[in-house]
């Protein structure tokens, strides 16, 4: 579009003058218009703070006039997302304000409907604390008994999402700004590229499917690449990557498109060809197997913390996972629960829309499960699914998160429109495509502060919020302090609609609750895959 721009308004002007010369005076007017429309888009070209403009000169202006006028033609309507799911557009808006330091504070009360189904809140306290005596640096260390090299982290990390998918200006942008910002930065199943690294920002190493960064010439595990990788300074933490939200049960896609040859080496793959990541692990086949695999993965890592990703979908299947680790006395680090509403560049319509437990199921399910087996001491738990908000953040801390990752308010931040382009190379603001003339819109430098920026005012209001209950310590926050209006009349608080468990009440079966007994009889330490539940009634 730049070249176009630039070969459209040259020959313009020749036109125009020329018109002007030997025609008729009057076209003087017209050529002195192409002549500021012709500056305005070089200004556009050479500015560095708005992708879509850098992009498309001059009538990507038209976009930010929109923009003006969208809050008041839509002021109280909710808007869609990437994935078709309901988000509120003040949620969206609060990111483009909070990563531009802009005014965030809204006007006239609330826009949200508090009477429909679905609202929630937060339950506040007559004898607030001052947040401003609060400390904003909320982290968490991540590492157990097993761990040699525990990691602080941030409560809001960036989530998953690999360079692939992502541009490498956007990849170096985020990472350029979890450094700037003290925060940790994942790196997708897409491999440990130098963009990861560039910066010196903190990595999350993700490990998927088709272990890439870690690849054998037969697709499998190599543990001499992961070793030279999971050593290197700026790698904090590794991420088995069982399942994500977006598609669980389906491999990782990258179009053929977006499979440039710097991809390609940087995978060990062929370049321009259709990527789709097997839908399960070839280095361990059972629960014991993963257990193994873990410790294998921190003895080669120097005893970095290690953890595992998954989207909640048998719930045996996961128990199972537990009774392997206390049979064998080896835990994760942390373990990240996605959930089906996650996003994603590419997925299947239906595994998008069908497959797998929405976040806050899963995750109280999770923290339950850890709790009731008093395990959840070893292991801290992160939670991933449509965080944008430090309400978001506060809802996943009460359920019992230890932090939490974010994917689209991150890109967002360094200037997605949800164009909904993202499986098609041709994103119009360079964040989700490898087209050059595309990605030169988005300004490493400009963008990373937006990164940073985005993560401060998030967790500072997370402070805020805390400060509203009467709590000055993440810890302390628990599943009554969220409600829920179910319907015009009833309202319910999360320990009603998720009850918490007491810790260690799993340990003796015989008197488990009656809604897990059929997920603990058919968990198994040595196997998984379908489960007969035909056998378990219709309490599952």
């Amino acid at each position: 579009m730049r070249r176009l721009f630039i070969y459209i308004s040259s020959a313009l002007i020749i036109t125009t003058l020329l018109l002007a010369i030997f025609m008729d005076r009057n076209w003087y007017v017209i050529f002195v218009i192409v002549m500021f429309l012709t500056a305005l888009g070089y200004f556009d070209m050479i500015q560095t703070k708005h992708s879509i403009m850098r992009i498309y000169p001059v009538v990507g202006r038209l976009r930010f006039f929109m923009e003006e006028m969208r809050p008041k033609i839509y002021q109280y309507f909710i808007e869609s997302d990437i994935d078709g799911r309901p988000i509120n557009r003040i949620d969206r808006s609060t990111v483009y304000q909070r990563a531009k330091k802009e005014n965030d504070t809204m006007p006239f009360g609330t826009q949200l409907d508090v009477y429909s189904e679905g609202y929630e809140w937060l339950a506040h306290s007559m004898a607030p604390k001052n947040f401003h005596k609060m400390g904003h640096n909320l982290r968490v260390t991540v590492g157990n008994k097993d761990c040699k090299q525990p990691y602080s982290s941030s409560i809001l990390n960036i989530s998953a999402m690999s360079f692939g998918a992502l541009s490498r200006n956007a990849v170096e942008a985020m990472n350029a700004g979890a450094k700037l910002g003290d925060f940790a930065h994942n790196t997708g199943e897409g491999g440990l590229s130098e963009y990861h690294l560039k910066h010196g920002g903190d990595v999350i190493w993700q490990i998927g499917t088709g272990y890439f960064g870690c690849r054998a010439a037969d697709g499998g595990f190599d543990p001499v690449q992961f070793e030279e990788r999971a050593t290197l300074p700026n790698v904090k933490m590794i991420e088995i990557k069982i399942s994500q939200g977006a598609k669980p049960g389906h491999g990782g896609i990258l179009p053929a498109s977006k499979n440039t040859p710097e991809i390609a080496a940087a995978r060990n793959i062929k370049p321009y060809t259709l990527v789709e990541s097997p839908p399960s692990h070839s280095a361990f086949s059972t629960p014991l197997e993963l257990i193994d695999f873990i410790k294998k993965l921190r003895e080669l890592s120097g005893g970095k913390p290690i953890g595992f990703k998954l989207c909640i979908g048998h719930k045996s299947e996961f128990i199972g996972i537990c009774k392997a680790m206390i049979e064998t006395n080896t835990y994760p680090d942390f373990i990240t629960v996605d959930g089906a509403e996650g996003g994603t560049g590419a997925a299947p319509q239906e595994f998008s829309n069908y497959v797998g437990a929405p976040l806050l199921d899963g995750l109280a399910f999770v923290v339950n499960i850890l709790n009731g087996l008093d395990i959840k001491k070893h292991i801290k738990v992160f939670a991933s699914g449509k965080v944008t908000s430090g309400f978001h953040i506060i809802r996943a801390l009460a359920i019992g998160a230890d932090a939490c990752y974010s994917a689209r308010a991150m890109m967002m931040a360094v200037g997605c429109i949800q164009a909904l382009q993202c499986n098609t190379n041709k994103c119009p603001v360079g964040v989700a495509t490898q087209d050059p003339q595309l990605t030169v819109g988005l300004v490493v430098e400009d963008k990373k502060t937006r990164i940073a920026n985005f993560h401060n005012n998030t967790v500072k209001s997370v402070v805020e919020l805390l400060g509203a209950t009467g709590l000055d310590e993440v810890h302390n926050l628990n599943r009554s302090h969220i409600y829920r209006r179910i319907s015009f009349s009833s309202m319910q608080t999360y320990e009603e609609i998720f009850p918490s468990v007491e810790v260690g009440a799993f340990l003796d079966e015989a008197n488990l609750p009656e809604k897990y007994k059929p997920d603990f009889k058919h968990a198994s330490a040595e196997q998984w895959g379908f489960v007969n539940i035909s056998k378990w009634g219709s309490k599952h």
